[in-house]
Formats: structure tokens, sequence, C-alpha cells
């Protein structure tokens, strides 16, 4: 017997349609890449989205044609998402700050048929766009005003849009249709596409706003500071319309100061990001003696919170963090750290012992660990294992075949961390699997260490990484960034790791640098870190 309910596609523009519909005086406010605020509504979004569409169709493009993007969190670039998506394109945002020749090798590889592109980037696109076989059409997102003399065959984007069709009829196909690509770079060898369906879109939207989850509603102003080109900037360009919250999009500024003045002027209560930008926040706050009075919670995620952060944000600035842990594979949301029944009564240290787990999964997320030889291991908040994932918005396999081995028949996708999940189902990331330290056949996890040593108050970044030792094959070695103007020594930080952890797991030594390597999405990067300590040798080991 079937039901008899209607058949509605889970289609991304439904979302905007909804947003117009139902809360279309909501504003979306954009600190432009010119420089000024501008201010919009859902309603004019939404025209303006499908003036996009149309154009699109009027210069040729179709079904399942790639739009790529080179471009800011900006109320232009929603429209080209929702622009493309709705006229059955594909949204492919690129990461500006991998190589020049990565992002060639990026687009070729997933054939992008037309470019959007902010002003910031216009020297880029000119060294990389010669190089595309498959590009037929440049747009610049800015207007004939503010217009750059470039070697580009390009148009200014409101010139391009100003005889579209703002009545255009979105077009129908199955809500399976690809709508969106994202290359992750977080992968062994060449970068790999995630493809994003309309279904998976809507289903990782309806699971973000859910409460346990971020939590979101029309009385919210949301400041998505995660970039659209990191991870769909977390799903929030699809949720944030669905609930009807005010969006405020920030642009190209991304210090401290620009950040504060937006959380501050645009009153917003909802914001997201990996934990690097919270400290250039956090360091303009503790300089300027400046507050956050409208500012509820904050997510964060990309890599793990540092648990001096959490404390600041929640003891001084009276904001609730909820860590977060996902992937682009999981468009991205894969677990979020609200608080159950089980924990809520919690205060102090043993309250934050909890928040520094990336938390429990929401409905639509399927996770468990299990050994090498792909046996479940039990969730008792100890057992270590490699962590696998599945659920309508994970992955199932990268664009073109690539990487098939990460996937299972059952439909496991495997993360490539190492995790522990306690009896309550929260997740505790220990490591990437190929970060993780082997010393004398135990682990000990650098994430833990790292977030530690960086609860050090003369401390600004560290991270740790195994080197070779005679005995006990790995040991770890702390890397440390001193903040400005501070000298702490090796082993003041020895000493302020040695009540924290057990003995063994202690660094074998501490560096200073004066800077560590990050990857294009903000995270450090030990692969580079490990070739810059090439032919260190611990003094122990002498």
């Amino acid at each position: 017997m079937q039901g008899l309910m209607q058949d509605w596609p889970l289609l991304c523009h439904k979302i905007l349609d909804h947003a117009a519909r139902q809360h279309g005086e909501r504003e979306v406010v954009t600190r432009t890449v010119e420089g000024a605020i501008a201010r919009t509504t859902y309603g004019a979004l939404a025209s303006r989205s499908r003036k996009v569409a149309s154009k699109l169709v009027q210069e040729g493009f179709g079904k399942g044609d790639r739009v790529a993007t080179l471009g800011w969190n900006t109320a232009r670039h929603l429209e080209v998402w929702y622009g493309a998506m709705g006229m059955g394109g594909v949204y492919h945002t690129l990461n500006p700050r991998l190589f020049p020749d990565q992002i060639a090798w990026i687009m070729n590889h997933a054939e992008d048929a037309c470019l959007f592109v902010d002003l910031t980037f216009v020297q880029l696109a000119e060294k990389i766009c010669p190089q595309v076989k498959t590009l037929r059409r440049i747009v610049i997102m800015t207007d004939s005003a503010n217009m750059p003399e470039t070697t580009l065959d390009a148009v200014a984007y409101e010139d391009w849009i100003a005889d579209g069709d703002e009545a255009f009829a979105w077009e129908s196909f199955e809500e399976t249709t690809a709508a969106g690509m994202c290359y992750t770079s977080g992968t062994t060898g060449d970068p790999k596409g995630v493809v994003y369906s309309h279904r998976s879109n809507v289903l990782h939207a309806m699971m973000a706003v859910q409460p346990d989850a971020m939590g979101l509603s029309a009385r919210d102003v949301v400041l998505p500071v995660v970039p659209m080109f990191h991870a769909n900037a977390w799903g929030l360009a699809q949720s944030a319309p669905m609930v009807g919250a005010k969006l405020v999009m920030p642009g190209p500024r991304l210090d401290g100061e620009g950040l504060y003045e937006m959380l501050d002027s645009e009153r917003v209560t909802f914001t997201a990001a990996v934990p690097t930008v919270w400290l250039m926040l956090l360091q303009y706050l503790e300089k300027t003696g400046k507050k956050l009075p409208h500012l509820r919670r904050v997510v964060i995620g990309g890599s793990a919170c540092p648990r001096s952060m959490t404390q600041k944000f929640q003891d001084i600035y009276d904001v609730e963090v909820i860590h977060a842990w996902g992937m682009t594979e999981m468009s991205p949301l894969g677990s979020l750290c609200s608080l159950k029944p089980e924990y809520e009564d919690l205060e102090g240290e043993a309250r934050l012992d909890i928040q520094d787990k990336q938390g429990h999964a929401p409905f639509g997320v399927e996770m468990r660990i299990v050994n090498d030889n792909g046996e479940e291991l039990p969730w008792d908040g100890k057992t270590f294992g490699r962590l696998q994932v599945r659920g309508p918005a994970v992955s199932s396999s990268y664009y073109g075949g690539a990487g098939a081995e990460q996937f299972d028949e059952e439909g496991w996708f495997d993360t490539g961390d190492v995790a522990h999940i306690d009896r309550y189902g929260y997740l505790k990331i220990t490591d990437r699997a190929k970060d993780v330290i082997k010393s004398g056949g135990e682990w000990i996890s650098t994430i833990e260490l790292e977030n530690l040593a960086v609860g050090h108050p003369e401390v600004a970044e560290a991270a740790v990484i195994g080197v070779h030792h005679p005995k006990w094959d790995e040991r770890p070695l702390l890397v440390v960034v001193k903040k400005e103007g501070c000298d702490p020594t090796r082993e003041d930080l020895i000493t302020f790791l040695s009540d924290k952890v057990a003995k063994w797991w202690l660094p074998d030594d501490v560096v200073f640098v004066d800077e560590l390597p990050h990857t294009a999405t903000g995270k450090i990067q030990k692969t580079t870190l490990r070739r810059q300590m090439e032919g260190y040798t611990l003094p122990q080991a002498v």
C-alpha cells in the first residue's frame, strides 16, 4: 500500500520562494566588495535570482551546466547560486585561497561553463581563465561604475542582469538533480569533487535549523562568516532563508574589527566560522575592551575549538559556543554539541569537558567507529576507531569516480578521522588518521595537546606533530607561535601541560616559530609543517 501524499520535489529554489512569500521584507545586508553597506530583502533577492536564471537560459546555458563562482559572501553571490539552481544549473564554488594552477585544474575537471567573479579576484581569474577550455561566459560581480580594466572578456554583473526576466518560471526536474559542486582538498592526491543534489541541500538545511543543531528561527540575525566557498557556508545560505532569518553577509572583510562592526551594527544573534577567525575577533575585543551585547550563539568548527576559546566566549561575553564537526562530503554538518538532558546540569570544568567534544549527530546522520578490520567498536567514550558516516546529505562517491576506497558497499563513508563516541552519542575527534601519533603502540591525540597548549596565556597558536624516536617509534613535538609581546619557554609549556595529560603524552620538546602553515580553509597544514621540520631530532633521541 502506498501513501497518498503529494509528490512535492525538494528543490532549492523552493526555499527562496518560501523566504520571499513568508519573509519577503526581511533584510539581506552585505558589506560589498566595493566597500559600502548594501541592503536588500528576500523578496528582491528572489526576483533578481530569477533574472540570473533567465539570462543564463537566454545565453544558451542549460540543465547540468556548471556555473562557477569566485566570490565572497554577498547578496550577489546568493543570487547567482539560486539563479543557477533554479534553471537546472550547478553552482560550483571555487576556493580563491588555492594556487591558480589548482583552481584551473578543478575548473577543467568540473568542465565549468561560466564564471562569476568578485572584484577582489579579477587578477586571479586573469591567470586562470585562459587555461579553462569549457568557459563560455565571464561576469564580474559589480556595476559599470566599478568595472575594472581587465584582460578578461567579461561583462559587469549589473549590466548583464539588467534585461533579465524577474518573472522567469523555475525549471522542473527531479529532486536528485545536481545543485552544487565543491572540491575538497582535505584528501590525498588531486582535489575531489563533491556533488550536492537539490534533495540533499534541502534536507541538510532542515537538519541544520533543528533546535539541537543550529536552532535558527525568523527571530535570528545570521552572520555566515564561513565562506560560501567552504562547504556551502555550512548550509547557512539555505537554512537562513528557510526560516526567514535576517542575513548579514560580511563580504571580504573578515578581520576582527570588521566582523565586530557587522556583529554590533546589525545586532547579529548567530554566527559561524573556524577557530582562526574567532581568534582574531577575541584579540580585537581584548585590545579594545568592547563587548558582544547582541550575539547569543556561535558555531565553531572546521578544526577543533580550543577550550580556552569556549571559556572566553561564554564567561566573558555570555555567548553560547556550539562546537561542531563536519566535512565537505557531508554538506557539511555531521555533529553539533548542544547539551542533552544527561549533561545540561553540568557546570564549570565538567561542562567544558563535554563542550570539548564535537557533539552528537542530528537526525539524518548515522555514524560509527570501526577498527582496521571494519569491525564496529563500542560507544564507551574511550575506544578509538576510524569514524564512518552515512545519510541523505553524505556523498556516495566523488565526481568522476575518484576515491572509491572511501565508500563501502553498505554506504559507509570513511571520514579519515580517528574518534571515540560516548554512551550518549557524543563524538570526540582525536585526530586525522594520518596525523595521530603512535608512541610505543599507544595513540596520542595531537588535537587534544594543541587545544591544551593554546590555553596557555602566552600562546597564540600551536600544533603537534609526531617525530621519529628510536625506542618509541614516534613522540610528540609541540610547535608554538608566541603571543605578541610574550616570551614563554619550553619549560613553561611543559609545566603547564603536566597536570592536564598523562605523563607519556607530554611533548618531548617545544619549538617556537613565527607562524604556522595553514590550508586554504584556515586549518593548520600538518603535511607542510612536517616537511618544515624534516631533519629535526628530539633531544632525548640524540
